[in-house]
């Protein structure tokens, strides 16, 4: 099975910027989808952000405007631009694909001055 594998987190101040990768062990053209999730503590994981394999792209209302998913096929690699980060963007931040559903370990972002 293919596996995901993020980096990228850190810590940065409010508004600031971010880039997180999500690099698959395998051809990421076997996922219909993928994207990213994230969880803050004592709160549900969310949907940020996913692209097709046909290139559609969706975001959260919350981020709109703010972060940019895309994939390069050649590296295997789906990323997450993220600008203008807010104190409420800190989670740990997940990537998925599917099918079949497959989860990375998560890499945290925390947004504080």
């Amino acid at each position: 099975q293919v596996q995901l594998v993020e980096s990228g987190g850190g810590l940065v101040q409010p508004g600031g910027s971010l880039r997180l990768s999500c690099t698959a062990s395998g051809s990421i053209f076997s996922f219909a989808s993928n994207g990213w999730y994230r969880q803050a503590p004592g709160k549900q994981r969310e949907l940020v952000a996913i692209i097709t394999s046909g290139g559609y792209t969706h975001y959260t209302n919350s981020v709109k405007g703010r972060f940019t998913i895309s994939r390069d096929n050649a590296k295997n690699t789906v990323y997450l631009q993220a600008n203008s980060l807010k104190p409420e963007d800190t989670a740990v931040y997940y990537c998925h694909a599917t099918p079949p559903i497959t989860w990375g370990q998560g890499t945290q972002v925390t947004v504080s001055s």
